[in-house]
Parts: C-alpha cells; sequence; structure tokens
C-alpha cells in the first residue's frame, strides 16, 4: 500500500470522527482519541522507527501535514459547536423585552436617623465634637465612675442587661454589661482626654424593659462640656439654643426642674412648653409642659473619678432619648414601632435622602 493511499485513508478515517462528534464534551473525547498519547494518529506516527530511512522521511512528512489538517479540522469544528451552543443558549435565554419592567421602591432614612443627624448638626455648630464607646461595657465605666453607689436600682438583673463575667480581667472590670447609657463615653473620654472638652455621645444603649414607650434597646445622646469655669447659666443657654433650633420654635418656653441623677448635682428635668387643645399635641407657646431630657452640672465625684481635680474643672451634662425625640417631632405615637421594620411605616414616617441634599 503506498504511502499516500495511507495517509489519505486516515485523514478520512479521522476526519469523520472529528464530524459524528455532537457536542463539545464528545468532540474533546474524539480530540484525545486522534491525538492523544494513545491517540490513533500517535499510534501511527510510533511505527515511523520501523522504516527505512527513506520512507520514514516521505511519512514523517506526510503524517506532520496531517496532524496540521486535524488539528486545523478539530479547531473548526470546536468553533461550529460553540457557535451552535451559543445560539441553543439564546434561544432558551431569551428576555421578552417587550414586557414592563419591575417599579422601583425608593428607600427612605428612618426617623432615627434623621434625628441623630439632625441632632448633630445642631451641636457641631456650638462646637460639640462627637465622641463614640463600646456597647459592651464593665461596671466601673457603666456604674462605679458615674457615682452610681452599691444597691442602686439600676444595677440590678431586672434593669440591666449582665454577660458573663470576663475571665482574663479582675474587680470591676471583670462585670461586663450591655451599657445602659451613653454617659460611659463621657467616662472614656475624660480618662484619656484632659479638659477643656466638649463633646457629645450618640448610640445604642439597652436596658430590661419594653412597652408603647420602652425598648429593651434604644438610643440616647449625650453632651458633656469641662473647664474651669462653665456653669448652670450655660447649660440653660445651650438647652435652650438646641431646642429652640430642633424643634424648629423660636419663641420656645423652657424650664428646668430640680432633679436628682446620681452623676450630676445639682440636676434638673427639662420642660418645654406645649399645648393639648383638641386631642393633639403642639410644642411651643401653651398651656402645659412637657419632659424631654435630664441635665446637671456634673457631679465633683465623677471629676474625681476620671482622675482631674474638682476643685479646678467643672462642667455640664445632659441626655436625651432619640425616640423620644423623634416621636415628638414627627408626631409618632408608639415608640416599638421603630424597630419592627414594617416597610409601610417606613414608607410614611421616614425621609426622602435626595431631598436632604
Amino acid at each position: 500500500m503506498s504511502t499516500s493511499v495511507n495517509v489519505v485513508a486516515l485523514k478520512s478515517e479521522l476526519t469523520e470522527m472529528i464530524e459524528a462528534a455532537n457536542d463539545l464534551a464528545s468532540l474533546e473525547e474524539t480530540r484525545v482519541k486522534v491525538l492523544g498519547k494513545k491517540g490513533r494518529l500517535t499510534d501511527v506516527m510510533k511505527t515511523l522507527g520501523g522504516m527505512d530511512p527513506e520512507q520514514r522521511k516521505e511519512m514523517g512528512q506526510a503524517l506532520n501535514v496531517l496532524k496540521n489538517d486535524i488539528a486545523d479540522t478539530l479547531e473548526a469544528r470546536t468553533k461550529r459547536l460553540q457557535d451552535e451552543d451559543l445560539k441553543k443558549r439564546l434561544e432558551s435565554e431569551r428576555a421578552d423585552i417587550t414586557l414592563s419592567t419591575r417599579p422601583e421602591r425608593q428607600g427612605h432614612l428612618h426617623p432615627i436617623a434623621q434625628t441623630m443627624d439632625e441632632i448633630a448638626t445642631i451641636f457641631a455648630e456650638m462646637g460639640f465634637t462627637l465622641e463614640e464607646g463600646p456597647d459592651i461595657e464593665d461596671d466601673f465605666h457603666n456604674f462605679t465612675a458615674l457615682n452610681f453607689p452599691i444597691g442602686h436600682p439600676a444595677r440590678e438583673m431586672h434593669d440591666t442587661f449582665y454577660l458573663p463575667d470576663d475571665p482574663e480581667a479582675e474587680g470591676e472590670a471583670a462585670k461586663k454589661l450591655l451599657r445602659t447609657h451613653t454617659s460611659t463615653v463621657q467616662i472614656r473620654t475624660m480618662l484619656k482626654r484632659k479638659p477643656p472638652l466638649k463633646i457629645l455621645a450618640m448610640g445604642r444603649t439597652y436596658r430590661s424593659d419594653y412597652d408603647i414607650t420602652h425598648t429593651p434597646m434604644f438610643h440616647q445622646c449625650e453632651g458633656l462640656v469641662i473647664d474651669k469655669s462653665t456653669n448652670m447659666g450655660h447649660l440653660k443657654g445651650c438647652l435652650l439654643e438646641f431646642a429652640k433650633k430642633f424643634f424648629e420654635v423660636d419663641d420656645l418656653p423652657m424650664q428646668f426642674r430640680p432633679s436628682f441623677f446620681p452623676f450630676t448635682e445639682p440636676s434638673a428635668e427639662v420642660d418645654i412648653g406645649c399645648s393639648r387643645k383638641d386631642g393633639g399635641l403642639k410644642i411651643g407657646a401653651g398651656d402645659d409642659w412637657l419632659e424631654v431630657l435630664g441635665c446637671g452640672m456634673v457631679h465633683p465625684n465623677v471629676i474625681k473619678n476620671c482622675g482631674l481635680d474638682p476643685d479646678e474643672y467643672q462642667g455640664f451634662a445632659f441626655g436625651l432619648g432619640i425616640e423620644r425625640l423623634a416621636m415628638l417631632k414627627f408626631g409618632i405615637p408608639d415608640l416599638r414601632t421603630f424597630f419592627e421594620g414594617d416597610v409601610r411605616w417606613l414608607d410614611h414616617y421616614g425621609f426622602n435622602p435626595v431631598e436632604r441634599l
């Protein structure tokens, strides 16, 4: 049998094998059968060693040409099968562009986020800087440093969420809990920075309580000013300016009622004027008062607990509930709805972020 006949027959045989492959997977199997280490063409080329030099030269050249032709045939077949596969996928995944698009929902800022932004902006204009602290605190920062005596009701399990003690800490530092107020941030700031201080602390706080006006997790904002000359008059002016801007009432009446907090002395509850006519609530001049926050001059024991001399330094502090202010300003009746995740509620009470730009 002549060399040309052998090569032509082999080419025809291998080409038929390639064309018989109906998909890419079977074509890969065919490629291995033809060009692999144990493939049909490889077996033929192994016979070159048993031929005489002249025949080996002639057959080798012919087989090399055949190998290139077969490789080109494989490449062409691969391209056709890929095109056919893509066409099938496009047919099966065809999208009906005549369908109308799904309606897009516009997101809203939560009233708590809106309220916190407004509070931070107002106090920033007065020179306050924002400070942060951990949600998980210890007994010293949450109670002792703030002049809470042993046995105070706030220290009890029914009011505070206690966590397992830290085995690597000792004493009050080992007793872990979820902070019950953001006053802990004031303590941490006074311990690490020297006066003068003028800070604002906002964040989540936790207490074991749940009803129409209380939730286990809520948000607080507290302010602290420490220097050598700040007095009660500065505190009153600061809070009056804040309340007028926040509630957008220029002639807002305000009164300070004597109260008690372990960490301030003297202490006061702050009320603003309001009217409750016809079952509604209107903030401003009226015949009634509405409590909005607590405040006072920082207790000398608190200043001393933070390593400062109370004979040299003094200052004021105040605290307010973010949710309470939001409820008053935006007319939200139930505190629990803040955390229910109802999109309909957020559509009604939320804020368009674009309009705030």
